[in-house]
């Protein structure tokens, strides 16, 4: 039987625990993963944090979001025993702080910014300072992402590069409720003339990116 370790806090306990899991003598099961397969519960555990938030109770968003940070301190463990990686949940705490410290000059250097919206406008140019390698404000959005997700972050860069995206007429949408019923209703109609709306908005959005490309590369007049 492995003694469970004792460490000066929780969060190191946690990490101290995965390793003895993934050690021999550990779980067969846990020695077995890679990043690849737990690509699948990193989906799901996310997915159930987000009903979490959305609907659940303080015990259930620790749980969940325990299980979400088991995923990052799990593939750490991994990279930290894969040769060619070797990194370990340090390194990827201390490459977080280094970011946040970067995008946030107007906390951690002189940089004056008052309101929310002046860290929005100016959000795009710390990143780009980031990672100049970097040559489109597509760069860094995964297609893969569900498409309303994805059509929420292409509009708000088409936005800012001018580009125009016609909006519905009707119905006035006065809050999310409004707004679930009506993507809802847009859904059932097209169910019913057997048409995929998940598809249908993937398709129109790589239209958008393309419009998106385009006005990158117009010179401003």
């Amino acid at each position: 039987m492995v003694e469970i370790p004792d460490a000066a806090t929780e969060l190191e306990r946690l990490v101290a625990v995965t390793a003895l899991l993934r050690a021999p003598g550990g779980c067969p099961w846990d020695a077995e993963q890679t990043h690849a397969s737990l690509v699948q519960y990193l989906t799901e555990e996310t997915h159930e944090l987000i009903e979490a938030i959305e609907s659940g109770s303080r015990e259930e968003m620790i749980e969940e979001l325990g299980d979400v940070l088991y995923q990052v301190v799990f593939h750490a463990d991994i990279a930290a025993h894969t040769p060619g990686e070797d990194f370990t949940i340090e390194d990827v705490a201390a490459h977080m702080t280094a970011k946040m410290v970067g995008r946030h000059p107007h906390v951690f250097a002189d940089l004056d910014l008052a309101t929310a919206g002046d860290v929005e406008n100016a959000w795009d140019s710390f990143k780009a300072a980031e990672k100049p390698s970097r040559t489109s404000v597509l760069d860094g959005i995964p297609l893969g992402m569900p498409s309303l997700a994805l059509a929420d972050k292409l509009l708000g860069k088409a936005k800012k590069l001018g580009v125009e995206v016609a909006q519905a007429a009707e119905p006035t949408l006065t809050d999310e409720a409004a707004l679930g019923s009506h993507l809802l209703a847009i859904v059932a109609a097209a169910k019913a003339e057997g048409l995929d709306a998940e598809r249908a908005l993937r398709t129109t959005l790589r239209t958008l990116r393309t419009d998106i490309q385009t006005a990158e590369q117009t010179p401003a007049q």
